[in-house]
């Protein structure tokens, strides 16, 4: 068993070069899990945006909106691709019966990316015939969700989060971790063990790091 931390065994792993995106797709927790599934995304975190409310939280969340913030790396996964991947896994004309709190949200920060948003749009309707009713507005600020709600899915299975414990200083550091995002994508069933064990692989991490990684995903109990 290793006397490194999860922070430490990933070291490296963070990218200088990273984008980040925010993500409006409904409740957050499922989100969370499909986006940390996918190759080329660094971490993910679950919050609030797109509001004015000051300080929101999940009980006082006034007019923001449950959001995932996704950090990844463009020379894997380009911002078009996020983006048809967002639109493609949820409806964009959600209810509105809890005001803004499950709202169709894409944040953009730039020129960029709101110039990749409309393309993505106008492709992905031409090619299912929808019309997106996703609100597009411009970045103005993200507050993390409490850390209960970081990793939701990975914490509905105590026994397995128990078996990496050792590795984690605090919970707040599921937010800051790949490994932390692909194990809440595989509970989530977006990605399998064969697959993650393969791109552990290829992570630009020392040789140590990468064997102590794959040990461990292979040795876990669900």
């Amino acid at each position: 068993m290793t006397a490194l931390t999860l922070q430490e065994l990933e070291s490296g792993r963070s990218g200088s070069g990273y984008e980040t995106v925010t993500l409006g797709m409904g409740c957050f927790w499922g989100p969370d899990a499909r986006f940390g599934a996918l190759h080329g995304v660094l971490r993910t975190r679950t919050g609030y945006a797109g509001g004015t409310t000051p300080n929101p939280t999940y009980h006082n969340m006034g007019d923001h909106t449950e959001t995932i913030e996704v950090d990844y790396d463009p020379s894997i996964i380009s911002h078009a691709d996020i983006l048809r991947h967002f639109w493609r896994n949820h409806k964009s004309d959600l209810p509105t019966y809890k005001g803004r709190q499950y709202i169709s949200l894409l944040s953009v920060r730039h020129d960029d990316q709101a110039s990749s948003a409309e393309s993505v749009k106008a492709e992905v309707e031409a090619a299912t015939g929808v019309s997106i009713k996703t609100e597009i507005v411009p970045f103005t600020g993200f507050t993390p969700a409490e850390t209960r709600h970081q990793k939701y899915l990975l914490k509905r299975h105590p026994g397995a989060l128990s078996q990496i414990g050792f590795l984690i200083g605090d919970e707040s550091e599921l937010m800051d971790s790949t490994f932390a995002a692909r194990l809440n994508g595989l509970v989530g069933g977006h990605i399998g063990r064969v697959d993650l064990l393969a791109e552990i692989s290829r992570w630009p991490l020392p040789l140590h790091a990468r064997k102590e990684l794959k040990a461990i995903l292979s040795g876990l109990k669900w």
